[in-house]
């Protein structure tokens, strides 16, 4: 459906600060590259504590973190072959999620002690997890063609915020703030050209203005002081983003929502730098971390602190009431109501009903 793209005050729906997920999607945990065999990571998706290991063989599984015996944490355990060992009293977890062994148990038989696993996959060097309805499984994580193309330079960056996973989906579509970003060459004169909103998705496409020394490495234009406008269209395909500076660069944004007052993002960028594949290959590795740690970084630090401020004041005063004039981010506003809404209206239908 085409969305009017005038610029008009409208008021924010509080609620949304307070919704839940969706979880019938796949949401990304963390690296997979930094996961060696053998060991076991820690994670939360939506207040769901769960451990995940690699076993013997370089497979990866996912388990409530807490056995069913005395509730203790798992991933405080260690991994036996191919099982995960509770700390406590030794009892093995196979990746299914099923109790297979006892220490002191002897040759008696296992008593019936499973704990819940979790559909896992990696891909893109990202472990995703299916936190939702088994049965509701019909899904994949983003597509992402650009990964591995030898002509661009990828750069993945991580996140953490500690607000609501709505703040930062709003800051993703909010292209209205360079004013932020201007002491570090960020756009400005953005304008909403068009937008667009399905059951799951917002789309927006903006014109944004660029330049500065930044702007002349990407090629963006010919001269530091030479002004460049380009179109960047963004994304929110719930619960993730994708966005494309045409020509220049793309982003996808991978949301972890971990609680109602923290989330977690992981993020690929990937720019064309106007170089020869024989100089740009061996220097792949220098420009990523200097554009990360010099450019990203800081354009994210900047960003962080506005959503944190802004998750500080709802939970000073959540009444308080905002006004918002970009139509974008109500429309964002919306789907994230409406999916936390679908969802629960599904698992109150699937609830076995009482005489």
């Amino acid at each position: 459906m085409e969305l009017a793209t005038t610029l008009k005050s409208q008021k924010v729906q509080n609620r949304v600060r307070e919704v839940g997920i969706n979880p019938n999607y796949w949401y990304p945990v963390g690296w997979a590259s930094q996961l060696q065999v053998g060991e076991i990571i820690s994670v939360m998706i939506w207040q769901q504590a769960i451990a995940i290991y690699r076993d013997v063989n370089g497979q990866i599984h996912a388990l409530e973190d807490a056995c069913s015996h005395k509730g203790v944490a798992l991933h405080k355990g260690k991994v036996q072959g191919c099982h995960l060992a509770c700390p406590y009293h030794g009892w093995e977890f196979n990746g299914s999620g099923d109790c297979v062994n006892i220490p002191y148990l002897a040759k008696q038989k296992l008593p019936k002690a499973q704990v819940r696993s979790y559909p896992i996959q990696e891909k893109y060097d990202l472990i995703w997890i299916f936190p939702g309805d088994p049965i509701a499984l019909n899904c994949q994580p983003p597509i992402i063609p650009e990964f591995n193309q030898p002509d661009l330079l990828m750069i993945p960056i991580s996140a953490q915020f500690l607000a609501h996973f709505s703040i930062c989906n709003e800051n993703t579509m909010d292209v209205f703030h360079g004013f932020l970003h201007q002491n570090l060459q960020g756009w400005f004169n953005p304008v909403l050209l068009s937008l667009q909103e399905t059951e799951s998705t917002v789309s927006a496409e903006y014109e944004v203005s660029y330049k500065g020394r930044i702007a002349k490495f990407l090629g963006l234009s010919a001269e530091a002081n030479q002004v460049t406008t380009l179109p960047i269209s963004v994304q929110y395909r719930y619960p993730h983003y994708y966005s494309s500076l045409k020509g220049v660069s793309s982003l996808y944004l991978m949301r972890l929502p971990v609680s109602p007052t923290e989330s977690r993002s992981f993020a690929l960028f990937f720019f064309k730098v106007r170089l020869p594949k024989w100089i740009l290959n061996p220097l792949k590795p220098l420009l990523a971390k200097v554009l990360s740690r010099f450019v990203l970084q800081k354009f994210l630090a900047q960003d962080i602190e506005m959503i944190e401020s802004e998750q500080q004041t709802y939970l000073a005063a959540p009444r308080r009431r905002y006004i918002e004039i970009n139509p974008a981010i109500i429309a964002v506003q919306r789907l994230i109501i409406r999916q936390y809404e679908q969802f629960m209206q599904q698992s109150n239908q699937s609830q076995p009903h009482e005489n």
